[in-house]
């Protein structure tokens, strides 16, 4: 992905049940929480949801967030989010790129807790809060 490139980009964490987006702003300075996805393996409606919002954003880019261990080495979930990057790989036309997002829900989740919000009304954000995390690290690193 061509970094300095103007526009928007999409925040993605990948998660079991739920995927979790973030928008950044066509100057790439700030992600903001956009939607939570219902997460779908087999039927693939939550890959035809974030290709609309790419559409619909008119995004140039995907960041997925990558999960590793704390050591660096890659488990289940990273497998997980590297399957729904090569899923989503056909229904984009933008590129995609994977990133480190260790403790990025941990993170979102303290964050969440610290606000006030538990229990379920946490649950429906804590995957765009950890989306914008992914996302808005990309963007630091990039600027």
């Amino acid at each position: 992905m061509q970094p300095g490139r103007r526009g928007r980009r999409i925040g993605i964490d990948v998660g079991s049940v739920r995927v979790g987006v973030a928008l950044s702003d066509p100057d790439g300075l700030i992600a903001t929480p956009l939607v939570t996805v219902a997460r779908d393996v087999d039927g693939g409606t939550d890959v035809a949801a974030i290709a609309a919002l790419v559409a619909e954003h008119e995004a140039v880019g995907l960041v997925v967030g990558l999960p590793r261990t704390l050591a660096g080495r890659e488990g289940p979930a990273a497998e997980a989010a590297r399957a729904f990057v090569a899923s989503l790989e056909p229904a984009v036309d933008v590129p995609i790129e994977l990133t480190d997002e260790r403790l990025t829900t941990v993170v979102a989740t303290r964050q969440m807790r610290e606000s006030g919000r538990k229990g379920r009304r946490q649950r429906a954000v804590v995957d765009q809060v950890a989306a914008v995390g992914i996302l808005q690290g990309w963007l630091d690193r990039h600027r």
